[in-house]
């Protein structure tokens, strides 16, 4: 059976994948960056007074439905965040293929860095425009794409991370926000999964940290990460909120979120608002370790964030580095194949506000 030639293979390359098991130590595998998840059992007691006939299903697609208190709750809520509309999906990737494809329409170029995570690459190439990418935070070679390609269509769109994923650098926002200027038929799409609830004085991302929400025409913030709940929302002009509304078949044809669900989410975001110290400590604690780990291997680490990752070379060797860190007492997966490329294997680190700087040098020893 051809399944199982595949899976032998896989398990030959060190790349079979299988479900974690639970583990107690040092979590630096979860994407709870600021300890909210962790914390969950605080905030029953509030949730439940707050929102106590929150239903547990939605039965429905938006689309579908006539009582939509707790998802006009939390769009309302965003929107009065971002000083704009947002629509909510299911999950991260619900919201970049959705948006992506429907964006993705003839007459339309799909601009993308190399590194773009696999939701957006899917989402590209489910629609009917045409596609191009430029090396990875390579400004230049962007440039050259829109000089050369941006007046033979209707409508460009230039698509990133905030923060990349698996190497924890940064997008050079501020680069590419000039760079869109020049360029009139240029939107600018950028996914903030990884920065929202971590940057800004609010939470809501690199682009608030540096003053460019206003100059980014679709913001894509993930619930599952920082903010401790689930589902995802696109922050957008009003013409693209209705658009995606009508266009997005992840949005048009999904079962809504929960109402309890979006419930907990809005609590959460009132809670990740607030957390200014805690991202202080965060962002303090990355950079100490960062440099201490660069100090200790010699190699300046890509990172400028709370994912951090130490390359392993091969896939066998990540998973070696994996369980002599799991014999110290720390949780940390090895990344593989296809989410890297040959070669780029690694461990990645996900630093959250509930680590110390112990915890760390527990980590560094055992390297």
């Amino acid at each position: 059976m051809i399944y199982e030639d595949i899976l032998r293979s896989l398990k030959e390359e060190s790349r079979l994948r299988t479900i974690p098991e639970s583990m107690r130590g040092i979590d630096l595998i979860s994407n709870d960056y600021m300890g909210l998840g962790a914390r969950h059992a605080e905030f029953i007691g509030e949730f439940q007074s707050r929102f106590p006939d929150a239903p547990m299903s939605a039965s429905a697609s938006r689309l579908l439905q006539r009582d939509q208190h707790y998802h006009n709750m939390l769009e309302d809520f965003l929107a009065s965040l971002y000083s704009r509309p947002t629509l909510l999906f299911n999950s991260g990737y619900h919201a970049n293929v959705g948006a992506l494809s429907a964006l993705s329409v003839a007459g339309t170029l799909i601009v993308s860095d190399k590194l773009a995570h696999a939701s957006m690459i899917d989402g590209i190439r489910l629609g009917r425009g045409d596609s191009a990418r430029f090396a990875h935070n390579d400004m230049e070679m962007l440039e050259r794409i829109l000089e050369k390609k941006a007046a033979a269509y209707s409508q460009v769109v230039v698509v990133t991370e905030s923060v990349f994923s698996m190497d924890g650098d940064l997008a050079p926002l501020q680069a590419m926000t000039a760079l869109k200027e020049r360029f009139p038929n240029v939107l600018l799409y950028v996914d903030e999964a990884h920065a929202f609830g971590v940057m800004g004085e609010k939470g809501l991302g690199l682009a608030e940290q540096l003053g460019l929400i206003d100059k980014i025409d679709v913001i894509v913030g993930t619930l599952g990460k920082a903010a401790a709940g689930s589902g995802a929302f696109i922050s957008c002009s009003p013409v693209l909120h209705d658009y995606l509304l009508n266009a997005a078949r992840s949005f048009i044809f999904s079962t809504a979120l929960p109402p309890a669900v979006v419930a907990w989410d809005m609590l959460m975001i009132e809670k990740l608002t607030a957390m200014q110290e805690e991202r202080r400590y965060l962002g303090g604690l990355s950079q100490w370790f960062r440099g201490r780990l660069a100090e200790a291997t010699g190699i300046d680490n890509p990172s400028r964030s709370q994912i951090i990752p130490i390359h392993a070379g091969s896939a066998e060797r990540a998973i070696e580095m994996a369980g002599k860190l799991r014999l110290a007492g720390v949780d940390a997966l090895p990344i593989r194949r296809p989410t890297v490329t040959a070669g780029a294997e690694r461990i990645r680190l996900s630093l959250s506000a509930l680590v110390t700087r112990a915890d760390l040098q527990r980590v560094l020893d055992a390297l």
